[in-house]
Protein backbone atom coordinates (compact mmCIF):
# COMPACT_ATOMS: atom_id res chain seq x y z
CA UNK A 1 0.00 0.00 0.00
CA UNK A 2 1.48 3.33 -1.04
CA UNK A 3 1.16 6.37 1.11
CA UNK A 4 0.29 9.66 -0.56
CA UNK A 5 1.10 13.14 0.68
CA UNK A 6 -2.39 14.58 0.42
CA UNK A 7 -3.48 16.74 3.32
CA UNK A 8 -6.86 16.53 4.97
CA UNK A 9 -7.77 19.79 3.26
CA UNK A 10 -6.76 18.40 -0.16
CA UNK A 11 -8.99 15.39 0.39
CA UNK A 12 -11.85 17.53 1.63
CA UNK A 13 -11.61 19.80 -1.40
CA UNK A 14 -11.70 16.78 -3.72
CA UNK A 15 -14.67 15.35 -1.81
CA UNK A 16 -16.54 18.66 -2.21
CA UNK A 17 -15.84 18.62 -5.95
CA UNK A 18 -17.15 15.06 -6.21
CA UNK A 19 -20.32 15.90 -4.30
CA UNK A 20 -20.89 18.93 -6.49
CA UNK A 21 -20.48 16.88 -9.67
CA UNK A 22 -22.81 14.16 -8.39
CA UNK A 23 -25.45 16.67 -7.29
CA UNK A 24 -25.65 18.11 -10.81
CA UNK A 25 -26.96 14.75 -11.96
CA UNK A 26 -25.75 15.08 -15.54
CA UNK A 27 -22.95 12.50 -15.46
CA UNK A 28 -23.01 9.23 -17.37
CA UNK A 29 -23.82 6.32 -15.07
CA UNK A 30 -20.32 4.81 -15.17
CA UNK A 31 -18.68 8.13 -14.35
CA UNK A 32 -21.13 8.79 -11.53
CA UNK A 33 -20.47 5.38 -10.01
CA UNK A 34 -16.71 5.88 -10.28
CA UNK A 35 -16.96 9.28 -8.58
CA UNK A 36 -19.18 7.83 -5.86
CA UNK A 37 -16.60 5.10 -5.17
CA UNK A 38 -13.79 7.66 -5.09
CA UNK A 39 -15.83 9.78 -2.69
CA UNK A 40 -16.40 6.81 -0.39
CA UNK A 41 -12.67 6.12 -0.32
CA UNK A 42 -11.81 9.75 0.38
CA UNK A 43 -14.45 9.91 3.10
CA UNK A 44 -12.88 6.93 4.85
CA UNK A 45 -9.42 8.47 4.53
CA UNK A 46 -10.68 11.73 6.07
CA UNK A 47 -12.32 9.87 8.92
CA UNK A 48 -9.07 8.01 9.59
CA UNK A 49 -7.10 11.28 9.58
CA UNK A 50 -9.56 12.85 12.03
CA UNK A 51 -9.36 9.82 14.32
CA UNK A 52 -5.56 9.93 14.23
CA UNK A 53 -5.59 13.64 15.08
CA UNK A 54 -8.05 13.03 17.91
CA UNK A 55 -5.82 10.30 19.32
CA UNK A 56 -2.78 12.57 19.12
CA UNK A 57 -4.63 15.30 21.00
CA UNK A 58 -5.72 12.74 23.56
CA UNK A 59 -2.12 11.66 24.12
CA UNK A 60 -0.88 15.24 24.44
CA UNK A 61 -3.63 16.17 26.91
CA UNK A 62 -3.20 13.03 28.99
CA UNK A 63 -6.52 11.53 27.95
CA UNK A 64 -8.59 14.59 28.78
CA UNK A 65 -10.27 15.04 25.41
CA UNK A 66 -13.81 16.34 25.27
CA UNK A 67 -16.05 16.22 22.24
CA UNK A 68 -15.88 19.32 20.10
CA UNK A 69 -19.06 21.37 20.51
CA UNK A 70 -19.73 23.35 17.37
CA UNK A 71 -22.73 25.20 18.80
CA UNK A 72 -21.30 27.14 21.71
CA UNK A 73 -23.27 29.80 23.53
CA UNK A 74 -21.24 32.48 21.72
CA UNK A 75 -22.11 31.01 18.32
CA UNK A 76 -25.81 30.83 19.04
CA UNK A 77 -25.84 34.36 20.51
CA UNK A 78 -24.30 35.75 17.30
CA UNK A 79 -27.03 34.13 15.18
CA UNK A 80 -29.77 36.21 16.78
Amino acid sequence: MTKDNKTFEDRLDRLKAIVSALEKGDLPLEEGVALFKEGQTISKECAAQLEKARNEVKIVTGGEVEDFDVDTEEDTADDS
